[in-house]
Formats: structure tokens, C-alpha cells, sequence
């Protein structure tokens, strides 16, 4: 018998071959032992070995609720204006409950070397994925709401492992990937506190727990807010940041506006339309939240609204998106009863404005077309007076790794190149 630790600094490229062992071991016969499930962190410094074994009574649940579903009457409208349309979600309700398999999902996470620890308090689930790299940058990625670490999955092996998708080993990156706190597999705060600055200070914590003393971080989203944060705040180990949501708009707004900012005060004036969730996540969480925690159609129709209006599908994400990837997003809010608690990182916020904050450490931003909305270099200039990286893409909207993972990652090899050569 032998111990496999899986996730140390010192570890070599033992971290990556948990899959590899898994199916060597099979073919000799031998089973290796599962993580275990759902384990509460062991100390304060402790890194847990973490393994999402849901309870099939909960999926049996989940399939009664659906067949279940009271739906209310067809949208008087031929639009979207409305929100999410009734023929769109049954059909994804549908599939859902005859098709979908979420023992897929869970055995690809279940694949990768994922963590929970105990950080100022809360149980921080994450992803840690070192690359055979061994001069990897190490990159923690923060997803946003409505997303979640599975936004990800299709970009984690070619940022670990370039060689083997179209890129060089100097761009290879330890990738760390958390759950914001009410998200996901992370515990879930019981007292207030929990904003972006408690959440920037324990990511800092974190990538210090992993062994790495110096860091760049990314994020888009909450993810950009948070990762922004970082910035500003320069934590200790944070050496470059890139974000694909800049929160850059001028104050004062220009009242002169260049065409390039006019389009950006029609994209600001459409998001105020559809900015109604805001006021009511960052108002009344626990109120909406008795309806997500209740109804999974209710909870589908929620996420699958933003899936719609927010990437770059002219309103149908299923151009983009397979029926799986938009439900594996919306089990992770449903599995872990998250529909409350993540609305509750609005109302830690609340403060949040759009305008600028002054970030002085080295910033990549991408602009994807499809992103609520796509401000001009000179409004990032403003706020990031390190800007080393601007481009914008050439599709993707605001669920960048999620719709177009190549570009995305394309992106952060670009953007953290120059970091790399000093």
C-alpha cells in the first residue's frame, strides 16, 4: 500500500495521474481507493482530499419533482422581452428528466484532484490541477454567477497540459479553481461578511496553502469583480490578474460619446432593462430563494434566461451550449441547494458600482462580442494603469470558457506571455 498525495507543491506530476492510476490499475485488476465523500477539512491548514458522491435518492428526487412541474401559461409575446420562453425550457425540462446523466459529470470531476479547506471559517471547495509542467504559472480561476467551476472543464487540460493542444510547454499553468463561498461544493456562510474582499483575502490564502508564493489570477463575472478586488487590494502573492468582464465605465459617463461608446450605452441601458434578478438577489435572497430551493424548473428556467441574454447565440443558447453543459451548470446549483446562497453574494455586494476601480498591479482584458457590455481600451486604461494585454475576440460572449474554450484559452496564454518573459 502506498499513499498518493495529490495537490502538494512537491508532488512532481503525481497530481495529474490520478486518471492515469485509475485506469491502470483497472487493467491489473486493482482498485485504488475512492476519495472520500464530502469530508469536513481536519485543521485550519488542512487540505482534504474531496470526492461528489450524490445520494441516488436525491436524483430520484430531482426526476419526481420534474414530472411534477405546475407550468404557468405561454408568454404573450413572440420575443424573449418576457424572459425565458415556455416551449424552450420544457424542452430542456424534458430532457432532463428523461435523459440526462449526472454520474457523467461527477465522474469527470471526480477524475481531477479537488480539495476542501477550511479558510477564515468556511469550507472552500476546489480544483487543483498541477501540470507535468514544472515551470507551470500558477493560475486560480474564479467563475461567476450564473456559472460554476464547470464552466472550465473544457479549457483545465489545454492550460495544463499545451503540448498536447496546440500550444508550448511555456505556456503551461497550475490551475486552481475554487467555488465562490455559497456556491457549489463550498460551504455556505451563516453570517454576513462574506463579499468580495473576505472572498479576495482567502483566495490569496489558498494559493499560499498550495505552496505558491506567487500567483496571477482570472476571472469573469463575479469572478472579474472578485479577481479585480485582488488586484486593487494587491494581496501578497498576486503577481498579474486577467479578467473578461471589465468593470471600466467612466464617472462622470461621457455625455460626448464616440460611436464605439454610444454602442456601450445601449448595451448599459439593455442590462438595466433585464437587471431586475439583480435587485432581487441583492434585495430579497432569502425570498427567492424558497422558489429555486423548491422548483428545479424553476431553477432552470432562472439560469437558463442568463444562458440566453448573456452568450453569444443571438438569444438561442442551445446554438452554443449542448442540453448537458447547460445542466450540468444548473445541478450545481440544484444538487447543492445553492439558489439562496448564491443569490447572496449580490447583497454582500451591494456597494458594487460600475465605476472604476483603480488596479495599478499588471492586467490583461479580452473583450468578447457577446458580453453585456464591451467598453473601449481608453475606459480600462482609466482603471488599470498596468494594462500589459487588451484584445478583443473574435466571438464569445459572457460565459467566455464555457462557450469558446480555445479562444478563451488562447486568451491567457496571450495575455500572461509578457509576465512569462520578465
Amino acid at each position: 500500500m502506498f499513499d498518493l498525495k495529490i495537490g502538494s507543491r512537491n508532488e512532481g506530476d503525481l497530481s495529474l495521474s490520478r486518471r492515469q492510476l485509475l485506469q491502470a490499475a483497472a487493467a491489473i485488476g486493482v482498485a485504488l481507493a475512492p476519495l472520500p465523500s464530502f469530508a469536513a477539512p481536519a485543521s485550519a491548514t488542512g487540505l482534504v482530499p474531496f470526492r461528489i458522491d450524490i445520494p441516488q435518492a436525491d436524483l430520484d428526487d430531482l426526476k419526481l419533482r420534474l414530472a411534477r412541474t405546475r407550468w404557468p401559461e405561454r408568454e404573450t409575446v413572440s420575443d424573449a422581452s418576457q424572459g425565458a420562453q415556455l416551449e424552450k425550457v420544457k424542452a430542456l425540462v424534458d430532457y432532463w428528466r428523461t435523459t440526462y446523466d449526472w454520474r457523467r459529470l461527477e465522474a469527470r470531476l471526480n477524475a481531477y484532484p479537488q480539495f476542501k479547506t477550511e479558510i477564515d471559517g468556511l469550507g472552500i471547495h476546489f480544483l487543483h490541477i498541477r501540470s507535468r509542467h514544472e515551470n507551470a504559472l500558477p493560475l486560480i480561476m474564479t467563475h461567476g454567477w450564473p456559472g460554476s467551476i464547470v464552466e472550465f472543464l473544457e479549457v483545465i487540460d489545454p492550460l495544463t497540459d499545451p503540448t498536447a493542444h496546440g500550444g508550448k510547454a511555456e505556456d503551461a499553468f497550475h490551475v486552481v479553481l475554487p467555488s465562490i463561498p455559497g456556491h457549489g461544493f463550498s460551504d455556505k456562510p451563516t453570517e454576513k461578511g462574506w463579499n468580495r474582499t473576505r472572498i479576495s483575502h482567502a483566495w490569496d490564502e489558498l494559493m499560499h496553502r498550495l505552496g505558491y508564493d506567487s500567483y496571477v489570477a482570472q476571472g469573469g463575472d463575479w469572478g472579474s469583480v472578485i479577481t479585480t478586488e485582488m488586484g486593487r487590494l494587491q494581496v501578497k502573492g498576486l503577481k498579474a490578474m486577467h479578467i473578461n468582464l471589465p468593470f471600466v465605465v467612466p464617472n462622470p459617463f461621457p455625455s460626448d460619446r464616440t460611436p464605439d461608446e454610444e454602442v456601450v450605452s445601449e448595451q448599459l441601458k439593455r442590462f438595466s432593462e433585464g437587471s431586475a434578478y439583480f435587485q432581487i438577489h441583492a434585495t430579497r435572497p432569502q425570498t427567492i430563494g424558497y422558489a429555486l430551493a423548491d422548483s428545479p424548473s424553476g431553477q432552470a428556467a432562472w439560469i437558463y434566461e442568463k444562458l440566453a441574454s448573456w452568450s453569444d447565440s443571438n438569444g438561442d443558447p442551445e446554438n452554443i451550449f449542448t442540453y448537458d453543459q447547460m445542466l450540468d451548470d444548473i445541478m450545481f446549483y440544484w444538487i447543492t441547494d445553492s439558489g439562496a446562497s448564491s443569490a447572496r453574494m449580490y447583497a454582500e455586494n451591494a456597494d458594487l458600482t460600475f465605476n472604476s476601480i483603480p488596479v495599478a498591479i499588471p492586467t490583461g482584458v479580452s473583450v468578447f462580442p457577446g458580453e453585456i457590455f464591451t467598453p473601449p481600451r481608453k475606459w480600462a486604461e482609466r482603471t488599470f494603469s498596468n494594462l500589459v494585454y487588451w484584445n478583443r475576440a473574435e466571438r464569445g460572449g459572457h460565459f467566455a470558457a464555457f462557450e469558446q474554450p480555445k479562444i478563451f484559452t488562447s486568451e491567457l496564454r496571450a495575455a500572461f506571455s509578457s509576465l512569462r518573459n520578465k
